[in-house]
């Protein structure tokens, strides 16, 4: 098969899924797909550069997965369903979030599902900057959120023994700490409901603030 952008990408997310995204590195990448590193130099100059473009991929898939969710009518609706869709996109890999985390977006087609959304939200009565800071708002938590949540379970079944639950507690002093130990069952386990319940809490927030507009309901 002739080496091109996309074979790359494709190796680059089964090597991410092997090793990391501290073991996807250029030469490993290479060897995986037999040639020497200077080929893909020659179409991503840097590390950095693959993953910018790994993420654009991770975003592309997302915002296709997403696109039934503009039916939805009601903001709050949407935006808990969306994120819950990143989420989701980000959790297809090892290091999901990690890897995408600071990259830079190559496509300029994904300034349209961009638009879609704060058009979204100026629609429900929100000026431009809150729109901004409260998508900017959902989408870091949900970054940061799946980071921490990949750090308890590297891969489907390959959970970290740091954060194995009984070992906490064989730890945490229960008669010193009553609540920090009891705590270890929502800090660790039930992701999925944490997640939904976070957003939610931004999302009231918003919601609070939209309600202090001049000219909303």
């Amino acid at each position: 098969m002739p080496l091109d952008c996309q074979r790359i990408v494709s190796d680059a997310f089964a090597v991410l899924n092997e090793v990391g995204l501290d073991g996807l590195t250029l030469r490993r990448l290479a060897a995986r797909l037999d040639v020497k590193a200077p080929a893909i130099y020659w179409h991503f100059k840097s590390k950095q550069a693959l993953l910018d473009e790994m993420a654009t991929e991770v975003l592309r898939r997302a915002m296709c997965a997403n696109a039934a969710l503009e039916s939805l009518l009601g903001w709050q609706e949407w935006a808990a369903a969306y994120y819950s869709g990143l989420r989701n996109s980000l959790l297809q890999f090892r290091d999901g979030a990690k890897m995408f985390s600071g990259t830079y977006r190559t496509d300029t087609d994904l300034y349209a599902p961009m638009e879609a959304s704060l058009r979204r939200m100026a629609a429900a009565g929100f000026t431009l900057r809150q729109a901004v800071v409260g998508l900017k708002a959902l989408y870091s938590y949900t970054i940061g959120f799946v980071i921490e949540e990949q750090a308890l379970q590297f891969a489907p079944g390959e959970p970290n023994p740091q954060y194995n639950l009984a070992e906490r507690e064989r730890r945490v002093n229960r008669k010193l700490h009553p609540l920090a130990s009891a705590a270890g069952e929502d800090l660790f386990m039930q992701q999925g409901s944490s997640f939904a319940e976070g957003i939610g809490l931004i999302i009231a927030g918003l919601a609070a603030q939209l309600g202090q507009n001049p000219g909303t309901v």
